[in-house]
């Protein structure tokens, strides 16, 4: 379904099938670029996806007519089509070319150690002919449809390449020419191993997309409507602005929403970053995908589908995936000349030699051998090698790398990025202090403890940890009840308590002005604060909490060899600003910047691209999507 992109501009997203390399991207852009009214088009291998975008008006069955005639189907993104039940694993014919063509290649491999010994003709040709044209049938295809689209493909060369190799073969084998003198095992060799590269291409490309649906996986297929005074549960799509929608506790929040009605905690980390739940309450604004905490809330439906939130997240992330490396467009430019040059030096060689001594025998030979060498087995398989061979030396290191993209710019990095949360910091919030005017710091923390026994908020687990950490021994507590955006209260040894924030505090007329200086020193600083106090008809405050994300281990000695080896670093969080300037001072990070949404984040690093930098992106949570998507590294 098209989406308008402009008042004068229509947006169209497009399924491809068939595609199988680079060469393939420049053929569809051209063929979708060549029909009327389309003003650009891009491609993304890895979804298998185009995005086209035209003037008004334009169908798009006349960019799947385009599209059929270039040799590829395709349908538009949300079209239900009921996917083909695969016979067999995709590893499955590389495993079998291997297996045939394996005793074909075994004498030549013993040739440099002395020994001479050939398959007999008849058992090379069994061999070779079903690898030639069962498996490698693929080859064939696909070569057919890139000539009905009046252009020459990697597919055609090998077609051409190893048919013409099968075919000399089998013509000197009814001559009965020396099995020796047979090319059997170059045909075979040449289609195995482009099979093996496509398969490792075609694994790399799906690994591609893991961020993608990742992404596409936190969006709830229902959502909980209140229609006329019922609850009713109906599928995302039938979600339309203005629809009440009902989010109870524990449940991913499935729309963007205004709240109306109730007070919660909302997980709101995979948009901002922040480790800490942000209390909503009536008018504050819900992110789609986010998860909500301990209260029941009612929100006003805001954005559905593409325009939610995390809708666009997806969108800059493939965007962002859909640009091509330099090296990239190199390869474009050359395939669409390397095959029909191949055929005419194949050509000038045989009409070179039969014309040149007689021999057309020969000049077959010689043609041949310039089809076979030719054959990109070299380009398919050695750079989809080159990036599993890094990739798995990378992953034993702890790194990931995404694409051969990212390791021809690792080099060149002179700019590397950080998120803050969870990855220089733990991503979890701790206990950082306790202070009590009044008493013993462990008897405050081991009542605090006790309050939030059995609580999953993660205040509560970090207050919880803080006992067990210290040994102490947590009293029962009695007659709990959750205080909903403000905090807890209940009754340990028949005092009745409060553990909560400065609003609760102030409901239950707590004095606070003691403790309010360093309650502000410690908020400057990124901490949350909470309070305990013991209510009555004189209440008191028994202590406050200060809540934190402590740096993660060796984030201080890696941002040192980073200043050592002359790179400028850069923090980047949706965490608030006294928190990240406290990190960025901490660790000696040149610039930082905070509260940060994930399309914020994705233009700072567009921002330093534009300086000339090279930039890497470290992060570790979805919503560093964009900018990791964004940068030269992520």
């Amino acid at each position: 379904m098209g989406a308008n992109e402009t008042p004068d501009t229509e947006s169209w997203q497009l399924n491809i099938e068939g595609m199988s390399c680079a060469s393939c991207v420049l053929r569809v852009e051209n063929a979708l670029s060549a029909v009327p009214g389309v003003r650009r088009a891009s491609v993304n291998l890895a979804l298998e996806r185009a995005t086209v975008a035209a003037d008004p008006g334009v169908p798009v069955t006349a960019l799947q007519a385009a599209l059929e005639t270039a040799g590829y189907t395709a349908r538009p993104v949300g079209e239900t089509v009921t996917a083909p039940t695969q016979a067999w694993p995709d590893w499955v014919p590389v495993a079998l070319a291997a297996l045939l063509s394996l005793p074909l290649v075994l004498p030549m491999l013993a040739m440099p150690f002395g020994l001479h010994w050939m398959l007999p003709g008849a058992m090379q040709w069994l061999l070779a002919t079903p690898v030639q044209f069962v498996l490698g049938a693929r080859f064939y295809r696909a070569g057919w449809k890139s000539l009905r689209g009046g252009s020459g493909s990697m597919d055609l060369l090998v077609a051409l390449g190893t048919s013409a190799a099968w075919g000399l073969s089998s013509w000197l084998l009814l001559q009965g020419a020396a099995a020796d003198a047979l090319y059997f095992e170059s045909s075979a060799a040449v289609i195995t191993l482009v099979l093996l590269g496509k398969w490792l291409e075609a694994r790399a490309r799906r690994q591609t997309g893991e961020a993608i649906r990742a992404l596409q996986a936190l969006r709830p297929d229902t959502a909980r409507l209140r229609r006329d005074g019922l609850e009713i549960e109906l599928p995302l799509a039938q979600v339309q602005v203005g629809d009440q929608v009902v989010i109870r506790p524990g449940e991913r929040i499935p729309v963007d929403a205004l709240v109306l009605e109730g007070q919660s905690h909302v997980d709101e980390s995979l948009i901002t970053g922040e480790s800490l739940p942000a209390l909503r309450a009536p008018g504050d604004r819900l992110t789609g995908g986010a998860v909500n905490g301990e209260g029941l809330l009612l929100a006003r439906c805001t954005a559905v589908g593409a325009e939610t939130t995390l809708a666009r997240i997806i969108r800059l992330v493939e965007s962002a995936q859909a640009q091509k490396a330099p090296v990239q467009r190199l390869v474009d430019r050359v395939s669409a000349v390397f095959v029909p040059v191949v055929v005419l030096l194949a050509l000038a060689t045989l009409l070179g030699w039969g014309l040149g001594n007689g021999d057309w025998e020969e000049a077959l030979i010689h043609a041949v051998a310039v089809l076979v060498i030719a054959c990109p087995c070299a380009l398919g398989l050695a750079t989809p090698a080159a990036i599993m061979a890094g990739t798995g030396v990378a992953a034993r290191h702890g790194i990931l790398i995404r694409d051969a993209a990212a390791l021809e710019q690792a080099h060149r990095v002179d700019t590397v990025v950080f998120d803050k949360t969870g990855t220089l910091t733990q991503g979890r919030p701790t206990l950082l202090s306790l202070e009590s005017p009044v008493g013993s710091s462990d008897e405050a923390l081991a009542l605090a403890a006790a309050l939030q026994a059995g609580s999953e908020h993660p205040l509560a687990r970090a207050v919880l940890a803080a006992a067990v950490e210290r040994g102490l021994h947590v009293p029962a507590a009695g007659a709990l009840r959750a205080l909903p955006g403000r905090g807890i209260e209940g009754r340990i040894d028949g005092r009745k308590l409060l553990l909560g924030s400065t609003r609760l505090m102030q409901e239950m007329a707590v004095p606070l002005a003691a403790q309010q200086a360093r309650q502000a020193a410690l908020e400057r600083e990124g901490h949350s604060v909470s309070w305990l106090a013991e209510a009555g008809a004189a209440p008191r405050l028994l202590a406050l909490l200060a809540f934190g994300d402590p740096l993660k281990p060796g984030a201080d000695a890696a941002l040192q060899r980073l200043r050592a080896q002359g790179r400028r670093s850069v923090l980047l969080s949706g965490d608030n600003r006294g928190s990240v300037a406290t990190v960025a001072e901490r660790l000696g990070i040149d610039e930082a910047r905070g509260e940060l949404l994930p399309e914020d984040k994705a233009a700072e690093i567009a921002r330093l691209q534009q300086q000339g930098r090279r930039v890497a992106m470290v992060g570790d949570g979805i919503n560093d999507a964009p900018a990791l998507a964004a940068a030269d590294v992520g």
